[in-house]
């Protein structure tokens, strides 16, 4: 295939085993993990745990990015549709809530392949919120929940963090897309069964992006409509310390200005403690649930 699933639209040539461009994934889904998950936001975790499935590789490419083992690094291995659409199944078998699909937009074509029938859990779409809508629009009926970032405000940070100065405007048509397919949330016994949940990583000295964030969500979204997770745990990863401004843990300060501003708009969600803002949160990865599989060519 020549690839133009993401915005970067690279047309790179992907085989089953082998890939280039922005992503630099063969065709075939490269899976890095696939367990239950009980660290995400309540209503999507709930008592059971999510059942994440993690891709390799990663079209967006931020610098500070704390999975960098898979979407840089390019651990992993291959699996056809058949085998992932296994994998939901075993997930689901575990007592997963849902099917929490982890940085998947590469990969949108096979998943959607092996999302042809439907599951009896909702699908989590969980993505940098960087997609075209003409991807989005392929999983139009199969996914029930999605799970973007809104990374940025300003293009000039999207450009010097991501290279995507595309990004803001990018991700926003991509977040009034997934509204559109799935329309205002809806929340279930404490579990969200289709809906938009949004997630924004506060920056280090990027408050006022943070508000920015957060101001646009308020005013395209009716109270309640959506759901919104203000993140205060970054850490400095990846290519964080070639940019100063960056390589420093988040205040506490900041982090509670940011929730102060979040609560001053009404947005409904969650604010993540500072707390967790250590290395050992980090994720690792060790195949669980992948093993068999073929390793990238």
């Amino acid at each position: 295939m020549r690839c133009s699933l993401c915005p970067r639209r690279c047309h790179a040539l992907r085989t089953e085993t082998a890939g280039a461009g922005a992503c630099r994934m063969p065709a075939l889904p490269v899976v890095a993990r696939a367990a239950l998950h009980r660290w995400e936001e309540p209503p999507i975790s709930g008592a059971r745990g999510s059942g994440t499935v993690f891709f390799s590789g990663c079209p967006l490419g931020c610098v500070f990015c704390q999975n960098e083992q898979i979407s840089r690094r390019d651990f992993g291995r291959i699996v056809t549709v058949a085998r992932l659409r296994e994998i939901f199944g075993e997930l689901i078998a575990q007592g997963a809530h849902n099917i929490n699909l982890v940085n998947p937009t590469h990969f949108a074509h096979a998943v959607a392949r092996a999302l042809e029938e439907p599951l009896p859990v909702p699908v989590v779409w969980n993505s940098s919120g960087y997609e075209r809508l003409e991807t989005l629009r392929m999983l139009e009926g199969k996914v029930q929940v999605y799970l973007p970032d809104c990374k940025y405000a300003a293009p000039a940070s999207a450009g010097r963090y991501s290279a995507a100065p595309d990004y803001p405007q990018t991700a926003r048509a991509a977040i009034l897309e997934m509204y559109r397919q799935t329309g205002p949330c809806v929340v279930e016994d404490g579990l969200l069964k289709r809906g938009v949940l949004i997630r924004h990583l506060i920056l280090p000295g990027r408050l006022e992006e943070a508000k920015a964030v957060m101001d646009w969500i308020a005013e395209q979204f009716p109270p309640g409509a959506v759901l919104f997770s203000l993140m205060g745990q970054y850490v400095p990863w990846g290519r964080a310390a070639e940019f100063p401004e960056i390589d420093r843990r988040l205040r506490p300060s900041e982090a509670r200005r940011a929730e102060a501003y979040m609560a001053q708009l009404g947005l409904e969600g969650f604010a993540q403690d500072p707390g967790a803002a250590e290395a050992e949160f980090i994720p690792s990865f060790d195949l669980t649930g992948v093993e068999g599989t073929q390793k990238p060519g």
